[in-house]
């Protein structure tokens, strides 16, 4: 691969907690980085201070919004070349863009999205209208972000719009693919039924940055067998750390070594089990060591 950079998300943590104890952990922990979005009192120029203060770099931020209402377009794509200037500013060439609609958006059933994550049925897809303004608007959002020298990088998630392989290859058969590229997150694949190390190969080509997470699978079978949404899914175990659950990382980094991948690898545990966030960073660096990064 060329140069990698391992970032860990600060979502492991408690929302409350500081954030500069909150980088100071995952420094501890052996990470190059975290992601890194404006915040009040942080700009750029702050922004840049109190990473080099804790001995990190800022990785790619993220960005979640509605892509699929027309009349939240204006507003997505004004926050998007926001965050472009923002993430150019402190280093980053990647942001990280996702649907929302957890609860927000209601399917052909009658239920949310939360409500069927992780067995999501064809009924509870988008419109074909929903999706054209879906990809008209994350075209746009890549062409704003370009403007900066960033890549928006589509990142998909379990109890959003896009979760399953057929969404996800249906919306890709809609964006310019020299406009939005790929920012997939490894735990989130798994969760939603995306055979990952196929996935992977299918669409390196296009993956810019992307998060890893590890999903257990003993969870996940009675999550789908028991119809849990998303919330008891997470409640019960569904996240754990890097190599304890069954995503085949070393293959995936040896498809994104064959493409020549290079950039930021974040870690991700949404909800640890472990007696603390700074331990579940810990495994999970232990791990990527472990395979040589």
């Amino acid at each position: 691969m060329k140069t990698i950079w391992i970032g860990c998300g600060q979502i492991t943590w408690p929302r409350e907690m500081d954030e500069r104890q909150i980088l100071t952990e995952i420094a501890a922990a052996g990470y190059d980085g975290a992601p890194a979005v404006p915040r009040p009192g942080y700009g750029i120029a702050e922004t840049l201070v109190l990473y080099a203060e804790v001995g990190l770099r800022p990785a790619p931020g993220y960005l979640g919004a509605e892509f699929w209402r027309a009349d939240q377009a204006d507003a997505i794509v004004a926050r998007a070349g926001a965050m472009a200037a923002f993430a150019a500013g402190v280093g980053c060439t990647e942001l990280v863009v996702a649907a929302q609609g957890f609860h927000s958006y209601t399917t052909a059933r009658g239920l949310t999205r939360s409500q069927v994550a992780g067995h999501v049925h064809p009924d509870d897809a988008m419109s074909d209208a929903e999706y054209r303004q879906f990809a008209q608007t994350l075209n746009r959002v890549g062409a704003a972000t370009l403007e900066h020298g960033v890549a928006a990088c589509f990142h998909n998630h379990v109890g959003s719009v896009i979760e399953t392989r057929a969404e996800i290859d249906r919306l890709w058969a809609l964006i310019d693919p020299a406009l939005v590229f790929m920012g997939p997150d490894t735990g989130h694949l798994a969760w939603g039924g995306v055979d990952v190390v196929h996935f992977f190969r299918e669409y390196a080509a296009s993956i810019r940055t992307l998060h890893m997470k590890d999903i257990d699978p003993q969870v996940l079978a009675e999550g789908r067998e028991k119809q849990w949404d998303y919330a008891t899914f997470s409640a019960n175990g569904i996240f754990t750390e890097l190599g304890q659950g069954f995503v085949d990382f070393p293959a995936l980094f040896r498809i994104l070594d064959a493409a020549g991948y290079g950039g930021w690898l974040t870690v991700e545990t949404d909800v640890t089990r472990q007696p603390s966030p700074l331990i579940s960073a810990q495994i999970s660096r232990a791990y990527l060591r472990g395979l040589g990064f």
